[in-house]
């Protein structure tokens, strides 16, 4: 079984808005056994197989741990997920998985010939898995094979700044490292966790053995804050030379200077062309924060590069979970809202960066709905999803970009030339409430699809949509399912060979108060 300490919400269910326990401090210490002693049972799964468009659901749903008043667990997920990965993955073939939703484009899918419709209905336990950590965990744990003595590890990352190499087989710990002392929340103007180290989802780099992560942390029991970005060898935990980077003491962009104190690092990281990529947006709109995206190449860390939105006001987070997605080339950003800027100064936005991060600030490079001065009014941010990379054979234009925003609506952009601030080339409204979760898409015999999830007055609605290969492409409804239990955690979507067998999953929670089953 896993066992862990403490977990708290994996995913927030708004920028800024998630919360830690009350009690989190006097209970820090406590050690939580998860209620996964029970087999996860053909009647507890649910699951929607898209070919015959079945789903399979007992009368309780879905379920997912929640602490007091904690959102609902997303990274809950990933550890239950990789107990799944343990059971029926390593039973067959190997994949390691390093980055959160395991491609640049943030897709979402995982592919292994084990991962049939039979597979999945009788899912059990592995009853070898018995995993401790501490802290709380919204970033994704990550799969890494050929470990020290040739072990496969499962690596986690804690809000108190706890990192961890788990052994993938029973859960036992490889290496642990403590990267500072977590920040908390009494020492912190705007947030509601408490504490905050490590949120968003690290990256390996498999040909340098480096895991990368950034950590808030206090020198000197929370007078000072520093956002410190770290590379430790994936196989020891130890600090590699030349890092951490201070971003305070390193990120500037046209006269405006980092300021760690305002800024939250929530966004999945990523690496382009040997350069890691940081997204920075803001704490529950702590002013005047910015969105910031720090470069940083791993082979000289000396050398960083950053770009930060609304440097005439204050405001374009880069908060969506998905983080910095990436076409091979080019790191790509979503960004939210900004405030009463006298012209568009990069908020509300689907950018395109060259190397480095360089905006070229040419309309082939960004997109921007018409309407963006509204969206700004009404708090309704382009960058409450992060963007997702979508190819549609067929289609004219082929590459395409899906941006999800707070508005209700999916956008389709083309990924080759975005189009400045102008019309999209479709969009469609695909939920009933606010979109703050990452989509996956994936691609059947007869389409392609973006499959998401959305609350709606305490209801989980996991939808998926057609995305058709026309000119210009459209968005049409595909199938969608309502359960009667909130949560905030992304959907992920597993395949036996990338077209066949596809499964789309998603982690809910019972009850937001009462401990209960934690089952896919």
């Amino acid at each position: 079984m896993l066992r862990l300490c403490r977990i708290g919400a994996g995913e927030f269910c708004g920028q800024g808005k998630s919360k830690a326990p009350a009690d989190w401090k006097s209970a820090r210490q406590q050690v939580w056994k998860p209620a996964l002693r029970q087999r996860l049972r053909k009647n507890s799964l649910r699951y929607r197989v898209l070919d015959q468009k079945a789903v399979h659901r007992d009368k309780k749903g879905v379920r997912e741990f929640a602490i007091g008043d904690v959102k609902p667990l997303f990274s809950i997920l990933w550890l239950v997920l990789a107990v799944f990965f343990n059971a029926v993955v390593l039973a067959s073939a190997q994949v390691n998985v390093m980055q959160f939703h395991n491609h640049e484009s943030r897709d979402g899918l995982y592919i292994d010939s084990a991962f049939t419709q039979s597979a999945g209905v009788n899912l059990t336990r592995d009853l070898n898995f018995d995993g401790t950590i501490f802290g709380n965990v919204y970033a994704q744990p990550l799969y890494i094979e050929g470990g020290p003595s040739g072990k496969a590890m499962i690596i986690v990352a804690t809000e108190s700044n706890n990192v961890y190499a788990l052994d993938a087989g029973n859960g036992t710990i490889i290496w642990q490292r403590n990267v500072g002392e977590p920040v908390s929340a009494d020492d912190l103007v705007c947030t509601k966790l408490d504490p905050m180290g490590v949120t968003g989802t690290p990256v390996v780099d498999l040909p340098s053995r480096a895991l990368f992560l950034d950590a808030m942390i206090t020198p000197d029991g929370g007078t000072t804050k520093k956002h410190l970005i770290l590379s430790l060898n994936v196989d020891t935990g130890d600090i590699n030379p030349g890092w951490p980077v201070d971003v305070e003491a390193t990120a500037t962009y046209n006269g405006i200077h980092f300021d760690p104190s305002i800024q939250q690092q929530r966004p999945a990281l990523g690496i382009v062309g040997n350069i890691l990529y940081v997204g920075y947006g803001s704490m529950a709109d702590c002013s005047p924060f910015h969105g910031w995206l720090v470069g940083v190449p791993i082979d000289n860390p000396a050398s960083v590069t950053a770009w930060a939105a609304a440097t005439d006001t204050h405001g374009g987070a880069i908060w969506g979970v998905g983080g910095i997605a990436s076409d091979g080339k080019n790191p790509f950003v979503t960004t939210g809202n900004t405030f009463s800027p006298p012209d568009w100064e990069g908020g509300e936005a689907v950018i395109r960066f060259q190397p480095g991060p360089i905006f070229s600030g040419s309309p082939a490079d960004y997109w921007v709905p018409e309407n963006w001065l509204t969206l700004d009014s009404l708090d309704f941010d382009l960058g409450s999803s992060g963007p997702l990379l979508v190819d549609v054979p067929g289609a004219t234009p082929s590459h395409l970009v899906v941006a999800l925003s707070k508005d209700l609506n999916m956008y389709l952009l083309n990924r080759d030339n975005l189009g400045g601030i102008s019309a999209p080339i479709a969009v469609s409204v695909v939920a009933s409430a606010t979109i703050i979760q990452a989509a996956v898409t994936y691609r059947t015999k007869q389409s392609t699809y973006v499959a998401l999830r959305a609350n709606n007055d305490g209801n989980t609605v996991l939808s998926a949509w057609r995305i058709t290969a026309t000119n210009p492409p459209t968005i049409a409804s595909g199938w969608d399912v309502t359960r009667d239990a909130g949560g905030c955690g992304s959907p992920f979507v597993t395949s036996t060979d990338g077209t066949n067998n596809m499964i789309v999953w998603v982690v809910g929670t019972e009850d937001h108060i009462t401990a209960g089953d934690q089952r896919l």
